[in-house]
């Protein structure tokens, strides 16, 4: 395996925090968290103040950091979320559920498999790959996030098929019959002293490492940032990016069994729908009655022009991702909207025709357009029963807007 600098120093965990955790787990510590399930930020203080009376404060303070954590958590991991323990970082990082299950059903294949998943962090994907029917060995190198992994896999009745290791992931991997794994998943850390890191080799694992280990299994999934350069990603991997409801949730770079090198995939949650294939632009041309605001995933993905095909549309301006064409037609890759307005931009014309149709609730959405949603609510100032779409964008390079409704 290619060798690489030794990882930067661990974040320290704060003092005695895996032995604070671990007093979560004892009956008191459980008692305490069953008291605070349904607590409010408004009831935090007098509930502190009667529980101290009875407990020791660190004990308290604790179970009410993790009430409100699950509370957080719980747009995330549903139901789980209240069985499940979690960090501060935990919840910021976690992969939402629906997301981790689609990636884990391609990752672990046949049920049985045994998926190293490395950087596992509080544990969701390691629960999603379990669910999956692999056998897990998730490693971490922050002891409280092992302790709280461990404590997961058995809230949720999976202790049995996952196994929970304090480790770099370098090193374990060193240590580690990399052989006898099927499969491994790394979620490399993204952000450094600075906040984010966007050079794929500065994650720590970086790239280049994560892509020596690749080689040595059947299968393997990268995850890294949505906003990867496209240059940046090898040759020999598939780049799939995700997005859940609308919103892009992550990238995967798949290599091995199953992926398709340097092919591109869009998928569509929920419903779980895949549109793969190589960038290619689309034409640009006049607007038409049509237009089609393509999914986060897929203008990621670079196949706007994919989509382009299957509607018959063009870009109203070849550098912004807005579809337009002349007939509608149903896709899973993109919202569309019929348009009875294409305009200059021009403020005053758009809060005179906002009055003269008693449009009261106004969408705003901009791709191309300085100014703000809010600052254009501010000064339109819509007051009335009627509903509309206003797109701030240009076509042929000529700042616009078109006014229109969804489909």
């Amino acid at each position: 395996m290619t060798r690489v600098a030794p990882p930067p120093p661990a974040p320290a965990d704060p003092p005695h925090a895996t032995e604070t955790f671990g007093a979560l787990l004892t009956e008191p510590g459980q008692r305490l968290l069953d008291e605070l399930r349904s607590i409010t930020p408004a009831e935090e203080l007098s509930a502190a103040t009667r529980l101290r009376r009875e407990h020791p404060p660190e004990l308290v303070a604790a179970a009410l950091g993790q009430a409100r954590l699950r509370q957080r958590a719980a747009a995330k991991f549903g139901a789980d979320a209240a069985l499940m323990y979690f960090t501060p970082d935990g919840v910021e990082q976690a992969t939402r559920s629906e997301v981790a299950a689609w990636r884990a059903a391609r990752l672990a294949g046949a049920g049985g498999a045994r998926v190293a998943d490395l950087c596992c962090g509080v544990g969701g994907d390691a629960i999603a790959l379990a669910r999956a029917g692999a056998r897990v060995l998730a490693v971490d190198r922050s002891p409280l996030t092992c302790a709280v992994a461990r404590a997961n896999a058995a809230a949720l009745g999976l202790a049995d098929r996952i196994e929970v290791r304090e480790a770099a992931v370098e090193a374990a991997v060193e240590d580690l019959e990399v052989g006898g794994f099927d499969a491994a998943f790394v979620d490399p850390a993204r952000r450094g002293g600075r906040g984010r890191v966007f050079d794929p080799e500065g994650y720590s694992p970086p790239l280049s490492w994560a892509t020596a280990l690749a080689a040595r299994l059947p299968r393997a999934a990268l995850k890294i940032a949505p906003g990867v350069p496209h240059e940046a990603i090898p040759a020999a991997a598939e780049a799939e990016w995700v997005s859940h409801r609308g919103e892009v949730k992550e990238a995967v770079l798949w290599f091995g069994a199953g992926a398709a090198p340097g092919t591109r995939r869009a998928t569509v949650l929920p419903g779980g729908h895949s549109l793969t294939g190589a960038p290619e632009p689309a034409p640009a041309g006049e607007p038409g009655r049509y237009l089609y605001e393509p999914d986060g995933a897929v203008i990621r993905a670079g196949l706007v022009g994919a989509v382009a095909e299957t509607l018959d549309a063009r870009l109203l301006d070849p550098s912004i991702a807005y579809l337009t064409c002349d007939r509608p037609a149903a896709t899973r890759y993109a919202t569309g909207y019929e348009i009875t307005d294409v305009l200059p931009f021009h403020l005053k014309r758009l809060r005179a025709l906002v009055r003269e149709r008693d449009i009261g609730t106004l969408t705003v959405k901009k791709r191309g357009s300085p100014l703000t949603p809010e600052e254009l609510l501010r000064r339109v100032k819509p007051r009335g029963r009627g509903t509309a779409t206003v797109f701030l964008t240009r076509v042929a390079g000529a700042p616009s807007m078109l006014i229109g409704h969804p489909l």
